[in-house]
Parts: C-alpha cells; structure tokens; sequence
C-alpha cells in the first residue's frame, strides 16, 4: 500500500485482468471489456485497474451506456476515485453517454463519492440464477443487496431527466485540409 502520488496509464486487458485477480476481494475479472485504465505511482507500479465494459443488466444496454464492471486497487489512498473520474471522462470522449457501476451491500462507496457519482437505484438480493433448466455456478454476489450509481453529468448539459445532445456549428473545411481533389 501506497499514499505516493498517482497517474493514470493505459492497460491492456490481460494485465488488467491479471490485477484484478490478484486483489479483488470477491469477484473474478469479467469476461470483456470495452477498456481499462491504471493508476500507477511515480516509480510506474501499477496500484489499480478499472475495467471498463457493456453493462451487464440487458436494460441498461442501449448503445449508449457502459457499466464500470471492476475495480481492484492494492489499497493505495485515492487510487478507484482517480480511476473513475478517468473512465467517466473517457467514456464521454469515445460518445457514451451514461456510466453505472454496482456496490455491494456493506461497501462505503466513498472512492464513488469521492469522484461525484450518485446512487440512482437500490437492488434487491437475488436469489441467484440457477435453474433445473439451465443449471448455473453461484458467482459469489447472488443474495447480496446492491446499490447502483451513475457519473455525474455536468449540470450545464442536464435537461428533463437525462444528458442533451450539443448541437455544433459546422464550419467550412479550409481547402489546404478538403479531402476532395482540387481541378
């Protein structure tokens, strides 16, 4: 554990797969992702990953959303804070529009706190997934309450219940940049 000051690197997804199951406490990393990003301390060790996917509820998967679907730090200070202020923001950069993520029954929440997101909903525990029909593996956090929380959007862009679209100018291309050939 480290309080050193942190940066925030690219990670590939093996790496960041191998991270999260060195130190997540209670989950396995998730099948895929979309992206994932580090924070590392100034002598370049990796202190935590976030991955970055599809989100799992089908309800939420409209093209437009994406789910932070692991975290794992190695307890340094501020590290998932920094981490999802940084998904949140490249999410938006790559045309998302909407960023969720899950905490379980029992965790503070405070790394999401502290990086403005908001609890939007409460979910029940479930009682798992298994059926006589299609049998299934427990995953661990099956009976266990959640509470689902969403990045914040700028207050400026807010309007009715969600994020507007911005509508921008378009400016005419200078000829030195036009893609067409010039006669």
């Amino acid at each position: 554990m480290s309080d050193a000051p942190l940066h925030l690197v690219p990670v590939r997804s093996r790496q960041a797969k191998e991270f999260v199951r060195t130190w997540h406490r209670h989950h396995p990393p998730p099948a895929g992702q979309i992206f994932a990003v580090g924070a590392a301390d100034e002598a370049g060790v990796l202190r935590a990953v976030a991955i970055v996917g599809r989100p799992v509820a089908r309800h939420l998967d409209d093209g437009v959303t994406l789910e932070v679907t692991r975290t794992a730090s190695d307890g340094t200070r501020n590290a998932n804070s920094l981490l999802y202020g940084a998904s949140w923001r490249a999410a938006k950069a790559l045309g998302y529009r909407r960023l969720v993520t899950y905490t379980q029954d029992g965790e503070s929440g405070a790394s999401l706190r502290g990086a403005g997101w908001r609890i939007i909903a409460s979910r029940p525990p479930r009682a798992g997934w298994h059926s006589p029909s299609r049998p299934r593996t427990d995953h661990g956090n099956d009976r266990v309450a959640r509470l689902l929380w969403e990045a914040p959007w700028p207050s400026s862009l807010l309007h009715g219940n969600g994020p507007t679209t911005l509508t921008l100018p378009i400016l005419p291309t200078p000829p030195e940049l036009s893609c067409t050939p010039s006669t």
